[in-house]
């Protein structure tokens, strides 16, 4: 092999072919009995040369001994010869000498057959062999975390399903139920439900590909990684052995040296990647990598792959948001600690397998390896989760635990009746346990924890606690119990948003119109009022000059309404008049955010997909059909200006997620027929310059761009956000975008 040039691996090569490996591996391991079989009968042969060489020395010993006189000098010496032998004699017994210490070293080279070949190999074969079975339960563990992962996705699948066939045999009682307000109430309910378990599905449809790519790219290329490892040891210690016992043999025989040398040639020629490489070649197959999960509509609630987000979903994709990110930079941190572990390990082995450190075990250098890499596995698993989870709840909605305020929720087994601050339910009985929040007391059930919106007051003594304590039950009940109001119900919509259930209009929108006040400027690039609803940053000092009445511009059409049944000219077209039954938020392009009560124009009239076209104020839009009253033609008046809304202000309430929250409860109108191709996002751009008057308002500059969090709701301000700052400025110094 070229030097410089990288040898292929199991895991880059054979992808998926553990178990053709494994058998593999484990014949090569296995052949070590054949190897230390064969030094052992080699052992017997050498101890019964030798017993036979000592035995045939011994023989001629005794020969010698009887024959030696006679031999050096004759049967009658005139003189006796004492000791002296003859040199052939010498010569003999140096030869049978000899041979005895030839029998010696076969003895020799028997008992070190044993002692360092024999011996060591069936050691050596029973380490591989425990190395190899690790790497197969690992195997097995992987598989079986695959198969695991892709159970769970079709549990996940199957809840789905689930969920929706009750949202449709809820939507079906709701149609022929007597308490009409309650049975939609229980179909919202469980449409919020079906909604979270959509989308819990289609984050687990993305974890599911992620880990099973991880799986074929990463873990499982790593394990047949690992395997190769062990073939190609087995092979060094193989070519160890092996060299070992030819040093042995060369030290004895010396007259075959020559074919000893051979040997020893041919050994150092077998380099423990040629194995690997002809199984390789043998071995390569077609892969076919399983293609990615998609989201598969239930056969009873036909929708798309898009994530759901209005704003029950909201809550819930912000509380496993917050839950993602609050693990991943941890959870990155150790996968980065345990890897460079594995690293520093990995070029430890590398030197012991090298010889250049001789003061570790390589087992034991094994073993630390592999727990670690098992280590490295489980965090990595974890991270990979949390980074889906992150990016496909960023993806969809944006990052919207920006200013979110959560709640410090502990584990929490209620001993007494408590009720849930999110449902209005008890916690007792099975479903005892539950949360608390250790700042501000809010309580809820464990299946409630990740739909509680994350609008934590902070810290809150006694009597605050059980002051926000009455508030959320009082709200919470509100969920529980029907309306006593006048209401009038209609049809519940079938799958094409055809029917649905109203409820009765608040009489909220006479203060939701916007108009204009103060004297008009022919000058028409001058900036409109803006809503008088706070005190000014600081009083004028007597001394100071008296402030210039501000001459405002004429306002655009868009800034005027007529009354029912009035026209230009004194004729016309009569306009037709609406009335929102609920708030409605837009959720994309195309769509106008209007609260309850707000009295409409329509533009253009329902066509059979659920959506009106209609216009509030200088804004125009679409609304469901299902949201808006169509109003009788009244009277026709002269034209008159909207409501200017200077009777003041609130104080904007911001939330976790930057967006106000209104004090009281707000009626939750009919489900909604997603409108395609909606954008996330919805920009603003400034039409004049506005300086702060406090600290919850933004300065603009004429063309600065925002992004859009809440519209006017009738006050004359908007919410919007920059550089993660959410705050108001006046809603008709800004125009969409």
């Amino acid at each position: 092999m070229a030097e410089g040039e990288i040898a292929p691996s199991f895991g880059t090569v054979l992808k998926d072919g553990f178990k053709p490996a494994n058998v593999y591996v484990a014949n090569n391991i296995a052949f070590f009995d054949d190897v230390q079989a064969f030094f052992r009968e080699r052992s017997a042969a050498e101890k019964r040369y030798s017993a036979e060489l000592s035995a045939i020395a011994k023989k001629y010993y005794d020969k010698k001994a009887k024959k030696s006189t006679s031999l050096s000098v004759g049967d009658t010496p005139t003189m006796t010869p004492g000791s002296l032998e003859s040199a052939s004699m010498t010569t003999w017994s140096t030869i049978l000498t000899k041979l005895e210490l030839v029998a010696s070293e076969h003895d020799r080279l028997a008992n070190e057959f044993i002692t360092k070949i024999a011996e060591p190999i069936k050691e050596v074969a029973i380490k591989l062999d425990a190395q190899r079975k690790r790497q197969v339960e690992y195997a097995e563990k992987l598989e079986k975390e695959k198969e695991a992962q892709y159970a769970a996705l079709q549990k996940v699948k199957t809840k789905y399903d689930s969920v929706c066939q009750d949202v449709e045999s809820k939507r079906k009682k709701s149609e022929s139920a007597f308490d009409k307000a309650k049975a939609q109430s229980s179909f919202q309910h469980q449409l919020q439900e079906m909604n979270n378990m959509k989308n819990t599905y289609l984050i687990t449809i993305n974890v599911t590909n992620k880990q099973k790519e991880k799986h074929y790219h990463e873990f499982l290329p790593e394990v047949m990684d690992n395997m190769q490892d062990l073939a190609e040891f087995r092979t060094m210690k193989l070519n160890g052995f092996w060299s070992e016992a030819t040093q042995l043999e060369f030290s004895m025989l010396q007259n075959c040296s020559g074919e000893v040398d051979h040997m020893a040639k041919e050994i150092v020629r077998n380099e423990p990647q040629l194995d690997s490489m002809m199984y390789m070649q043998h071995n390569t197959g077609a892969f076919q990598e399983p293609p990615d999960k998609v989201f598969e509509p239930s056969p009873v609630w036909h929708d798309d792959d898009s994530m759901v987000t209005d704003e029950p979903a909201k809550i819930y994709l912000r509380n496993v948001l917050n839950k993602s990110k609050g693990q991943l930079g941890e959870l990155r941190r150790e996968v980065d600690k345990k890897r460079r572990e594995v690293e520093a390990t990995k070029r430890a082995k590398q030197r012991v397998l090298e010889g250049t450190e001789q003061t570790q075990d390589e087992f034991l250098v094994l073993t630390q390896l592999f727990l670690q890499q098992e280590d490295l596995h489980q965090v990595d698993r974890k991270r990979l989760t949390a980074e889906v989870e992150t990016s496909t709840i960023t993806s969809a909605v944006g990052d919207v635990t920006l200013g979110a305020k959560s709640h410090n929720f502990k584990s929490q087994t209620f001993k007494i009746p408590t009720n849930c601050d999110l449902c209005g339910e008890r916690i007792w009985g099975l479903s005892a346990k539950g949360f608390d929040c250790r700042d501000c007391g809010y309580t809820c059930h464990s299946k409630c924890e990740m739909k509680v919106p994350a609008e934590c007051p902070g810290e809150l003594n006694k009597e605050e606690r059980k002051k926000y304590k009455q508030e959320r039950q009082e709200l919470a009940n509100t969920l529980l119990k029907p309306s006593t109001s006048s209401s009038h119900v209609n049809e519940m919509p079938d799958l094409t948003r055809s029917n649905t259930v109203s409820s009765v209009r608040s009489g909220y929108a006479a203060s939701a119109q916007r108009s204009i006040s103060g004297p008009i400027s022919p000058d028409d690039d001058a900036p409109p009022d803006v809503p008088n609803t706070r005190p000014p940053a600081a009083s004028p000092t007597p001394s100071s000059a008296p402030r210039k009445n501000r001459i405002l511009a004429p306002p655009p059409p868009a800034f005027m309404s007529e009354v029912p049944g009035s026209a230009s000219n004194g004729g016309g077209h009569q306009e037709q008049k609406a009335k929102m039954l609920y708030t409605f938020e837009a959720g994309g392009e195309g769509e106008l955010s209007v609260p309850e009560g707000r009295e409409l124009v329509v533009l253009e009239p329902d066509t059979g997909s659920g959506w009106t076209r209609v216009r509030a104020g200088y804004k125009e839009g679409n609304v469901p059909t299902s949201y808006v009253e169509i109003l009788p033609p009244t009277t026709p008046t002269a034209l008159v200006p909207q409501h200017t809304g200077q009777s003041g202000r609130p104080p904007s309430t911001y939330s976790n997620s930057g967006s106000s929250i209104a004090a009281s409860t707000k009626k939750k109108g009919p489900a909604v027929a997603p409108r395609r191709g909606a954008k996330k996002l919805q920009y603003v751009e400034a039409l004049y310059d506005y300086q702060a008057g406090s600290d919850t308002e933004h300065s603009m500059t004429v063309g600065e761009r925002f992004v859009l969090i809440k519209e006017d709701q009738g006050d004359g301000w908007a919410e919007v956000e920059k550089g993660g700052v959410t705050k108001s400025v006046p809603a008709n110094y800004v125009q969409t975008v």
